[in-house]
């Protein structure tokens, strides 16, 4: 079994490309998994395919989920994206831009890739630093998934290997983050970070996400390549 592949959840987003990115520093043979999960824009994926091919990634799928069915998110339903909200705001309960259960299935795919690739390593751009109050981006819910995965597949039965979950941006601030991208080489211009962008895919600037993402720059002294509509 090799240690050198990796299954990288890919969004398209900051996070997720400079998690891809720690990965291919780090030696690993890349292999992104990204999600046409119902999500009301597909920018992100057109983000996600551009990211791949930058990185060099062995083999980029797109697996395919409709969690319209469930709903109950701004992400896949006919529900408001906040806006212009504080950092008090954004830090009081859970947004309705959670999409239930989302990092529980997509790890969960990954796993299963990761068992078919013979593979023990997933990396995830998790953070729970500066983010909008996720329960799965936690360090909790990133133990207790490993944990499952380790009961859950042959190879960690059969005690061939042990599943590992990697999340280099688990503790990292924003700002921390948009450094780790320049180490690794991210080109910030394939990425995308809004979850309400216009119809030409332009970010809005004024969701949860385009704040964090600016304070990220901001505080790292770095200008953001993309044009953000104020």
């Amino acid at each position: 079994m090799s240690s050198r592949k990796a299954v990288c959840l890919l969004s398209g987003g900051l996070d997720s490309s400079t998690c891809l990115g720690v990965a291919r520093r780090d030696g690993f043979e890349c292999y992104a998994l990204s999600f046409d999960y119902g999500q009301r824009h597909r920018v992100e994926l057109d983000a996600a395919m551009k990211v791949a091919k930058f990185f060099g990634v062995r083999k980029l799928r797109i697996a395919r989920i409709d969690l319209r069915a469930f709903g109950a998110s701004a992400l896949t339903a006919d529900v408001d994206v906040p806006k212009n909200r504080s950092a008090e705001e954004m830090q009081q309960g859970i947004p309705v831009t959670y999409v239930p259960a989302r990092n529980t299935i997509f790890l969960s795919f990954a796993l299963a890739w990761a068992e078919v690739l013979e593979c023990s390593d997933i990396f995830i751009g998790v953070n729970a630093l500066d983010y909008s109050g996720y329960p799965d981006c936690r360090p909790e819910f990133i133990e207790a998934f490993e944990r499952m995965a380790n009961l859950a597949t042959k190879v960690g039965v059969e005690g061939r290997t042990a599943m590992h979950i990697h999340t280099p941006l688990i503790s990292l601030s924003k700002a921390e983050i948009v450094r780790l991208a320049v180490l690794v080489g991210l080109d910030f211009t394939l990425t995308h970070s809004c979850y309400d962008p216009d119809a030409a895919g332009r970010p809005c600037g004024h969701c949860d996400s385009c704040l964090l993402r600016r304070k990220g720059f901001e505080e790292a002294g770095l200008p953001d390549p993309l044009v953000h509509t104020l």
